[in-house]
């Protein structure tokens, strides 16, 4: 059969479907007033309405009318609006009046539960929705910490702001249920409590005593996150059935919440003190030269990355001198990006620093390095580097010893603008029993640079296409241009050049790790004019 549209008329259970998952109720009844189709939504709202019985109260009461009429039935607020709807038949449509507080509720929590990643302040959000769509006073209670202390947050509705403070955890137990709920138990009817003697630091000052009492276990993850107590004044009517669901609702959101919140602050708190040690070290001062460094990780990344620089100063020896060794600087990548590469570069500036302890020469010290790394249990333990071992020599020169595995050549800035790559090379560490290495020193005359950098320079994809390698040309080009510069602003502009490139194609470029670290010879309170 066809429709004026020429489509088919929907088949009878696609038809039943739709009117099953309304949330309106909607009866049919037949010329003769007798139900002939009742959704879900109608059933609940009016429980003895049947398909095969006569409509009954309120329905039969409500004449046919645009706007329909309001009737309280079984203690709710029910909008019901009666429709002709051809051949002798009607149709109801019924509106659950309270269920629209309920909706505002549920969307309203939502959205101030969530907005917040800290324990506290989705505490304070849980208060303030008790306290404006249940209760007249609404307290969460935190767990007691190990110095056997509650912090309680605290709203009043009508009143603008909370309190907040800390209670013994003894004093749980001057609240009916409390102990229990923030065990994680519910004690008592639906959380119900008698509000009689409840303690005076309970509700708030000038509340008067409390009619009505709801205390509520907070749900976390495998362990509670709390507890929420709501109370209403003297006079008020007591917590109905809807009240009650909703306040459990409000219980499940808010301990999830704070839960989230918590293990976000303890998982950050981690985070912190575990990427401490792989963050880049604050370059210190040392007598005739100067040191500066720029390390960007990939934005896949984030803050830390496979690239990595330090610098290792003597140790004091036991009689209070100073141990014959020179700063030892250096910089490397490993294999891989993130927070796993950033574990193993951890792990080899840690091993240098022991390593230190016996063996002061760069080459020897890579020797002993690759084999750290062929011990290592982690799979592609690959690593490049430079060392670099600073000496100040007469002239305010500076010799530069440096071995270098697997890692791009220094770059030497000159005092008459001339780039030049350092002859040192040697293979990369973790892949080979034995590495070959080609050590050099270098000399710095005062104001010279000597440039360690890593292959997330060079190797930047950018520029106008977007496909084009940064290269080594340009990077030498680059430094040149930096020619009496102070030695943190050489690095800026390196790092900045390096930045330009990737952004210059369509969309960005493509984006690795990024170390530059330069070792400039003299002091730099007074630059050079070249």
């Amino acid at each position: 059969m066809k429709g004026a549209t020429g489509s088919a008329d929907p088949a009878p259970d696609l038809v039943a479907a739709l009117l099953a998952g309304s949330g309106e109720g909607i009866v049919l009844c037949d010329a003769g007033g007798v139900v002939t189709l009742a959704n879900a939504a109608a059933v609940r709202l009016v429980p003895r309405v049947e398909p095969g019985l006569p409509a009954p109260a309120p329905l039969d009461s409500v004449p046919s009318a645009p706007e329909g009429r309001t009737v309280i039935h079984g203690g709710r607020a029910i909008r019901i609006r009666a429709e002709a709807v051809g051949e002798g038949r009607f149709a109801w449509y019924l509106t659950d009046l309270n269920a629209a507080p309920r909706t505002d509720f549920l969307l309203e929590a939502g959205r101030r539960l969530s907005a917040s990643l800290n324990p506290h302040r989705c505490a304070r959000a849980a208060t303030e929705l008790g306290a404006d769509f249940l209760c007249d006073m609404a307290i969460v209670l935190l767990p007691p910490t190990a110095r056997r202390r509650m912090e309680w947050v605290r709203a009043v509705s009508g009143r603008y702001g909370q309190e907040e403070g800390t209670l013994p955890a003894a004093a749980a137990a001057e609240v009916p249920g409390l102990t229990d709920a923030l065990a994680g138990l519910r004690h008592g009817a639906a959380g119900q409590q008698d509000p009689g003697g409840v303690p005076d630091w309970l509700l708030p000052e000038g509340f008067g005593p409390a009619g009505h009492l709801l205390v509520l276990p907070l749900p976390g993850n495998g362990v509670p996150a709390g507890a929420i107590v709501l109370a209403r004044r003297a006079g008020r009517s007591p917590f109905d059935d809807d009240d009650q669901v909703m306040a459990r609702d409000l219980a499940t959101r808010a301990g999830a919440a704070i839960s989230a919140a918590s293990l976000f602050r303890e998982q950050s708190t981690i985070n912190t003190i575990l990427t401490g040690d792989l963050l880049p070290p604050d370059l210190p001062e040392i007598e005739g030269m100067r040191l500066a460094g720029r390390l960007r990780a990939s934005q896949q990344a984030g803050a830390i990355g496979g690239d990595f620089y330090d610098v290792y100063l003597p140790d004091a020896a036991p009689d209070g001198g100073i141990v014959e060794r020179p700063p030892l600087v250096i910089l490397g990548d490993v294999c891989g990006k993130g927070a796993r590469a950033a574990v193993l570069a951890g792990q080899v500036r840690h091993s240098l620093r022991t390593l230190l302890l016996l063996e002061s020469r760069p080459d020897r010290l890579l020797e002993l390095l690759n084999r750290s790394l062929l011990a290592s249990p982690s799979p592609n333990s690959y690593v490049t580097m430079i060392l670099a071992a600073l000496r100040t020599a007469p002239g305010d020169h500076v010799l530069v010893d440096l071995a270098v595995a697997g890692h791009p050549p220094p770059l030497v800035l000159r005092r008459d603008g001339t780039v030049e790559e350092v002859a040192v090379r040697g293979s990369i560490l973790g892949a080979l029993k034995k590495i070959s290495l080609w050590p050099g020193t270098l000399d710095l005359a005062p104001g010279e640079v000597c440039l360690l950098y890593s292959d997330g320079i060079t190797e930047a994809f950018g520029g106008p296409s977007g496909r084009e390698m940064f290269g080594e040309e340009r990077l030498k080009e680059a430094l040149a241009t930096c020619g009496g510069m102070p030695v943190e602003a050489l690095v800026e502009r390196l790092e900045q050049l390096s930045t330009e490139w990737l952004g210059g194609g369509p969309g960005g470029g493509q984006q690795d790790d990024r170390a530059l670290l330069a070792v400039r010879a003299g002091t730099g309170r007074t630059e050079t004019s070249w």
